[in-house]
Formats: structure tokens, C-alpha cells, sequence
């Protein structure tokens, strides 16, 4: 099995080929208005200060209610990032707004420009371009920062983000290593987590409530051996148990190899709870499941994350509390 060490950025230098130098980013709104308008100049000027070329598309700070732009105007800029022959195509920022212009998407167009080498990169509610582009074409875009809250920020990127991002765009990347929680032992006594070793495994997955909410759509793709990561923010463990319930209903759990479980934040438990937390979540998943569920995966609505292909093939490496999903041996 392959631990932590197979993780070398020396023996692939490129994982796409061909980007290497100043990036081509093209910075687009799908989702939610820019409100902080600070964020999105600091995030741009990050981006040309580390020496990249940034487009910023005609309707990226558009306001239409909570909406960047009403639903023609949002659809055009996915459309317009897909035909700039950008190297990343950024979202702005998250929020709401992609689940009603799914089906006016031209999906073939975007996944022609991934294969021409456009890389598509976001999270949150990005989660439901990622998903339904994996389910009507196959092409695989990146779970990642988005412009204003990672890369706008007051203050310094994180680093770890920032070294993820610059692995993305010089072709570097090849996988991702982090420590699972602490937790108790099983009552058999055995590890909370199983030592594992997962080869070419489908990585999908993003923001929990998201997914949650494609079942039943012919936008959630039927991975079957997959490793589904999955994050949220501002829902309480039982919200995130009851999304849970959904997808294994459903039947889209009992399909992984892996359910990978990223950042959780910015809830809070009430005197109700009465011990109900997280965890408790976690544990009980594991009853429902034969899949290894894994904790602590360094991405979601934190500074720290990491960028991940979603519907590359990857494996997935378990030793102790390391956990590693590589792809560098993919492409």
C-alpha cells in the first residue's frame, strides 16, 4: 500500500501538459451577487500580482435581487467562460442561484472547454455546475477557492490554499494528504478507520446540501465505486444527518468505495442536542454504510483547502490516520 511518501511532485511535471507561466484566468459570477466589492478588487489584484493575465467577465459584478444578474444574464457568463479560452475559469463567489439554470447550461460547450484545457474552479453552490456537467458529459472541473472569500480575503491566502492553487496552475498537482480525527476504537475493538488502499476510484462530491437536493435529477451523475467527498456550512449536525439520510435512501451511498467527509462549520449545538454532535453524525453513518467513512479532508467553507479533480479517477490511501487521494498517475 502506498503511503504518504507516494505523494513526490518530482516525477510528473505536468499533470495537463501545457500550463506552465502566467495563467489566463477568466473570473465569472454564476451564482450570488458580488456585495463585497473590496474582496473581489483585492482578489484580482492578488491574482495579477503573482504575474497572471486576469479577465473579469462583462456581468461579473451584476446585481439582480440576491442574484449576480438575472437567469439569462448568469447563464451567458458560464457561456462566455466556457468560449474564453481561459486556463481557469473562477467563480466569484457561491451562494444560490445555479440550481434554477441548469437545464439552459450548454454543457457539451463547457466540457469542450475543458478539453481544450480550460480548468473550472469553485465551490459551494459551484457544487451544482460540477455535478450536472459530470452527469450529462463526464468532463471534470476542480473543487477549489473562489474568488472573493479565498482569494479577496483581508490579510494573507492561506498557504496551504495558495500552494494548491499554484500546483493547479503550474501542473504540479498530483494529490492530497491529510490527518483524520482522533476518534475511539470500534466496540470490536478495531480502528475507527480501517487501513485501506482504493484504486481508480470516480472522486466526486462538494456541498453536502447540494447533492442532497439533486436526487432524483438527471443532474447528479450515477457514480457507482466512487470516493464522494462532501462538506457544508452553517447546518447543524442533524440537517447534516438528515441530508445524509437522503443520499443513502436514495441509494447513492451503498454505490462508494469511500465517503470522505470534509469541514463542517459555523453551526451551533443548543442545549437540546444533549450530546448530539458531529460525531454523533459520523458514527452513526458508519452503521448504515460498508464504505470506510473518512473525517477531517481539508476542504469546504475554511481557509485552508485543498483543490480537488472532481470526476477524475483517483486512489485513496488509508494508514492510520493518514489519508491520501492521488491522482498524478491519471493523466
Amino acid at each position: 500500500m502506498h503511503g504518504l511518501n507516494a505523494l513526490s511532485l518530482d516525477h510528473h511535471p505536468s499533470v495537463c501538459g501545457h500550463h506552465h507561466g502566467p495563467q489566463h484566468i477568466y473570473i465569472y459570477s454564476p451564482s450570488g451577487a458580488v456585495r463585497d466589492k473590496a474582496g473581489f478588487k483585492r482578489g484580482v489584484a492578488r491574482l495579477k500580482a503573482m504575474g497572471h493575465e486576469v479577465e473579469i467577465d462583462a456581468d461579473a459584478l451584476a446585481s439582480h435581487t440576491r442574484f449576480a444578474g438575472d437567469d439569462a444574464t448568469r447563464l451567458a457568463a458560464i457561456h462566455r467562460a466556457a468560449a474564453s479560452g481561459a486556463d481557469v475559469a473562477l467563480i466569484s463567489r457561491g451562494g444560490y442561484g445555479l440550481s434554477r439554470i441548469l437545464p439552459g447550461i450548454r454543457y457539451k460547450a463547457v466540457a469542450k472547454a475543458v478539453a481544450g484545457g480550460t480548468r473550472f474552479v469553485g465551490l459551494s453552490d459551484f457544487t451544482y455546475l460540477q455535478t450536472a456537467l459530470l452527469a450529462q458529459t463526464g468532463a471534470t472541473t476542480w473543487a477549489g477557492p473562489a474568488l472573493v472569500g479565498d482569494l479577496g480575503c483581508e490579510g494573507e491566502p492561506d498557504d496551504i490554499m495558495m500552494a494548491c492553487l499554484d500546483d493547479l496552475f503550474t501542473g504540479h498537482g498530483e494529490g492530497t494528504g491529510w490527518r483524520m480525527n482522533a476518534e475511539k476504537p470500534r466496540a470490536d475493538g478495531q480502528p475507527a478507520v480501517r487501513d485501506i488502499y482504493v484504486k481508480n476510484a470516480t472522486l466526486w462530491g462538494g456541498n453536502l446540501a447540494v447533492l442532497a437536493s439533486l436526487v432524483g435529477t438527471p443532474y447528479l451523475p450515477e457514480v457507482r465505486g466512487g470516493i464522494l467527498f462532501l462538506e457544508d456550512v452553517n447546518e447543524h449536525p442533524y440537517r447534516v444527518e438528515r441530508m445524509l439520510t437522503q443520499l443513502l435512501h436514495a441509494g447513492v451511498l451503498a454505490r462508494q468505495k469511500a465517503v470522505v467527509l470534509g469541514q463542517f462549520s459555523d453551526y451551533a449545538l443548543t442545549p437540546h442536542d444533549k450530546g448530539f454532535k458531529l460525531q454523533s453524525v459520523v458514527d452513526w453513518l458508519r452503521t448504515q454504510i460498508k464504505a470506510p467513512v473518512l473525517t477531517n479532508l481539508p476542504f469546504g467553507h475554511v481557509a485552508t483547502k485543498v483543490l480537488l479533480p472532481v470526476g477524475a479517477p483517483v486512489s485513496l490511501s488509508v494508514e492510520g490516520r493518514d489519508a491520501l487521494i492521488y491522482w498524478g498517475h491519471t493523466h
